[in-house]
């Protein structure tokens, strides 16, 4: 399978970080990758709604890793983000084969399905030991038994909360469907078929299974429906309030000018209470002078009789 060119990039700029260190480069899950954008694709009922591709998702099998060489991998992870491309898993050359007991399940699909970018295939010669599958097989379905148990008693039996229920664990109960495939050495990367298996494994009618699996991609659907949906009116409420602010800058400008003007009403109002007071003691003075009977007792020797 050929590889995209972001593939690529991230070769070239992992190679400038580790050098002659970056023993390989490997994609892998490209086959489930297909078979859930082909799901997607199928979830839309051809009304034309498209769908960003799955992160294609890398390995990088090095020859000593350093703290200098994650913090130079760690300012590049955005640029690969955006280009596509999931964080790369970056492994020490030894620590892959010594992991496979630990993760049967995780490298025996990477060993099933993978793609050689660059370098030497570090997967030669290696197998995922029959008995840790089985023993990872056995945890992985016991304890989505187990929590799908703690969840229903969290539900305190609404339906209505069940059935959100059966709708989230479905991307689980798929990946569990596909570990019993892949025991059982069936097509593990197609969900459809590992879902027959098990229907006929387990002797279940036919569909009852492959309908709960089919949750797993509607609610990826719906969770990235409301994703868009809230982005949409995050980005209206942000512009509201960008002209709510702008307003209450023009309000608070004219509470600042109408303010001012009557700090000056104010000041004026002052003056004018002033000059009143001062035209109010001159016309007692006239009074006083033409009308020696107001001046009173006190009045001056100059007006008594």
């Amino acid at each position: 399978m050929q590889s995209s060119p972001a593939v690529h990039t991230l070769e070239k700029e992992l190679r400038g970080i580790f050098g002659a260190r970056l023993q390989s480069l490997v994609a892998y899950g490209e086959r489930a990758r297909a078979t859930t954008l082909t799901g997607h694709a199928h979830d839309a009922h051809g009304h034309g709604h498209g769908h960003d591709a799955a992160a294609v998702q890398t390995i990088a099998m090095v020859e000593t890793l350093t703290g200098d060489d994650l913090r130079a991998c760690a300012g590049r992870v955005a640029a690969w983000h955006d280009a596509g491309l999931a964080t790369p898993l970056v492994l020490a050359a030894h620590e892959f084969a010594r992991s496979l007991d630990a993760f049967p399940l995780e490298f025996g699909a990477i060993i099933a399905d993978h793609t050689l970018v660059a370098g030497r295939n570090p997967f030669e010669g290696m197998t995922v030991d029959a008995a840790d599958l089985r023993r990872a097989v056995e945890v992985q379905a016991r304890s989505h038994l187990l929590h799908l148990r703690e969840g229903y008693l969290e539900t305190r039996g609404r339906a209505e909360a069940v059935a959100v229920l059966i709708e989230q664990s479905a991307p689980a109960f798929a990946a569990l469907l596909s570990s019993l495939a892949r025991l059982d050495r069936q097509p593990s990367h197609d969900a459809a078929a590992a879902a027959r298996h098990a229907e006929r494994l387990l002797g279940v009618p036919g569909g009852a299974i492959a309908d709960v699996r089919q949750m797993a991609h509607q609610w990826s659907l719906v969770i990235g429906r409301w994703s868009l949906v809230i982005g949409r009116w995050s980005l209206v409420v942000g512009r509201w309030s960008l002209v709510v602010g702008h307003w209450s800058l023009v309000v608070g400008h004219w509470s600042l000018v109408v303010g001012h003007w009557s700090l000056v009403a104010g000041h004026w109002s002052l003056v004018v209470g002033y000059s009143l007071l001062l035209v109010g003691r001159r016309s007692r003075v006239s009074c006083c002078l033409w009308c020696p009977d107001l001046a009173g007792p006190s009045r001056p020797p100059i007006f008594r009789n």
